[in-house]
């Protein structure tokens, strides 16, 4: 025996040795509550000599430095492109506001409450939705809805003979869809409606008896009657026929007064001729031949206009003999009576005979005085200097009057006292002139007659001759006339500005300052003219121009627009 144990030997309790176990019952479950044998030796721990497991190492930390400028890049790019495109994705955000308004608009259009002015009808909201977005299709198809539906409503009302109401339909669908074929067929019939009561035979007949008489113009001149007849029914073949006859006889005329030398009489004639037809086709021959005449009086016009200046500066301002500023102006008129500045100069002639009468009047030559200012009177009727040195005059004379009478005794130097006033007298006075300046204040300036600045100043100066506040409010009527002009110019009331520059000429006739006047109001007219033109209103264009002509008729504005007036466009 070698002494070695057998690896087989159980029977030493002192070691064991390593088995595989029960390897054919590895898989048997064990009995219920107990321990399956597997044929292993059983090995029991004590807790102290359980072996703790070594820590395991800590996961080394990848390092990702470079992915924090690459954020840092993307949030700058795209907080970039939002800043930039901030108007695009604004547009793509709904607003609630809009979307309600036009919400209500769609409500009370399909409601029928198409327009009104308490801000709830679908005219009124569409309008308010195109404030907030100008853009939006929604609000710009509503109110094409909103226009095609009043005239709808137009033509129901027409039909129904509610003529009025017709007419407020097609004046907003006028305004919303700017015209169109329904609505002049509407205007058309609702023109023929209101005047379906007009007898047109008998307005023919008056016609042709007033062509017969050789009476074209006026409201009751042959060209206005067929015109009536024409609004009535626009196809009336008699009446066009006549218009056109009523045009031909003021060609006619024009043109004899061209072969006269009468060159006002025939522009007269041509202006009444392109009020009544702008179309007619001899109108531009007519121009050009008044154009030429013009060429040929230029010249001799500027030199009595020369020669008038002259003798205002060497003091030859009136009396016999034709070198006086009073002769050469008066010559100028007569180859141009519109012209501005002759009548300027005559305005100036006048002013200087109102300061020789007043020297005569400071000489105590009353008679003289008078002589003088009934000259100016003949020049200038209306002047406010005029006024007032009459005024002066007249109480000069009632001063002289009671001095003789003894009732005022005159100063130690003899000057000219003024009669006092009795309380009710003074009461008047200062209630006339408080009336003088609201009528001024309100533009009654020279009209009406009796009730107007002019007349009433007049009149408190007739009373008292010397009142420094009737005298003060005479002498600004002409500024405040001019300040009214320029606030009526600004707001467009062309009618108001004509009316303050009339006012001017009569009370400042001899103010220069009225001819750069007078240009300002011509292309404030042909301004006019031009956007009448474009909305298809040729004879308000005819018309507009004509005020302009009178005012500056040899701006070459006014030619270009003349010439497209005549051609249509």
């Amino acid at each position: 025996m070698n002494g070695r144990k057998d690896q087989h030997d159980h029977g030493s309790p002192g070691r064991t040795e390593p088995t595989l176990g029960d390897l054919d019952h590895l898989d048997a479950p064990a009995p219920t509550g107990a321990r399956r044998d597997d044929g292993l030796p059983q090995l029991t721990l004590q807790p102290d000599q359980r072996r703790k497991a070594p820590p395991r190492p800590a996961p080394r930390q990848r390092r990702r430095g470079w992915l924090i400028p690459l954020v840092l890049l993307i949030v700058i790019g795209a907080g970039t492109t939002l800043w930039m495109e901030q108007d695009k994705l604004r547009g793509l955000v709904p607003s609630t506001e809009l979307d309600g308004v036009l919400g209500r608009a769609e409500t009370a259009l399909q409601q029928g409450h198409l327009d009104g002015n308490d801000g709830t009808s679908a005219r009124e909201l569409f309008e308010a939705a195109r404030a907030l977005q100008p853009d939006n299709d929604r609000a710009r198809d509503g109110l094409r809805k909103v226009g095609m539906a009043e005239v709808a409503r137009a033509d129901a009302a027409l039909q129904a003979g509610k003529l009025d109401e017709a007419d407020q339909a097609l004046a907003t669908a006028r305004e919303l869809l700017g015209g169109g074929a329904d609505v002049d067929r509407l205007t058309q019939a609702l023109a023929s409606a209101r005047n379906g009561s007009v007898e047109t035979e008998r307005l023919i007949e008056q016609a042709q008896q007033a062509f017969d008489a050789g009476k074209f113009d006026g409201d009751d001149g042959a060209g206005a009657l067929y015109r009536r007849v024409l609004a009535a029914d626009p196809g009336n073949a008699v009446a066009a026929h006549g218009l056109d006859k009523v045009g031909d006889a003021l060609a006619g005329q024009a043109h004899k007064a061209l072969d006269a030398g009468d060159r006002a009489t025939a522009s007269a004639l041509v202006d009444k001729l392109a009020a009544l037809l702008p179309n007619y086709g001899e109108l531009p021959a007519l121009r050009a031949a008044l154009v030429q005449v013009d060429q040929q009086d230029n010249g001799a016009l500027a030199d009595a206009l020369k020669q008038g200046q002259d003798a205002l500066r060497a003091g030859r301002i009136a009396g016999a003999g034709d070198d006086t500023a009073l002769a050469h102006f008066k010559a100028a008129l007569a180859l141009d009576p519109d012209n501005a500045d002759a009548k300027a100069g005559l305005g100036q002639v006048a002013q200087a005979l109102i300061v020789q009468a007043d020297a005569a009047l400071d000489g105590g030559d009353t008679a003289q005085a008078r002589k003088l200012l009934d000259q100016a009177a003949e020049l200038a009727p209306r002047s406010a200097e005029l006024a007032a040195a009459r005024a002066r005059m007249g109480d000069a004379r009632k001063t002289a009057a009671a001095q003789v009478a003894g009732d005022i005794a005159a100063d130690s130097d003899d000057s000219l006292q003024h009669p006092l006033l009795t309380p009710q007298q003074s009461a008047e006075l200062a209630r006339i002139i408080q009336h003088a300046d609201a009528a001024a204040r309100a533009g009654k300036i020279m009209l009406p007659p009796g009730e107007s600045a002019y007349d009433l100043y007049r009149q408190a100066l007739a009373m008292d001759g010397n009142n420094e506040a009737a005298r003060h409010g005479l002498e600004t009527l002409s500024n405040l006339a001019i300040g009214q002009f320029n606030q009526a110019l600004a707001n467009g009331n062309l009618g108001v500005a004509s009316d303050r520059l009339a006012d001017l000429g009569d009370l400042s006739p001899g103010d220069a300052g009225q001819s750069q006047l007078r240009q300002r109001l011509a292309g404030a007219w042909m301004d006019q003219a031009e956007q009448q033109l474009q909305s298809g209103d040729r004879a308000g264009a005819a018309q507009s121009l004509d005020s302009a002509r009178k005012l500056a008729p040899g701006n070459p504005r006014l030619a270009a627009l003349t010439a497209r007036l005549q051609a249509g466009s």
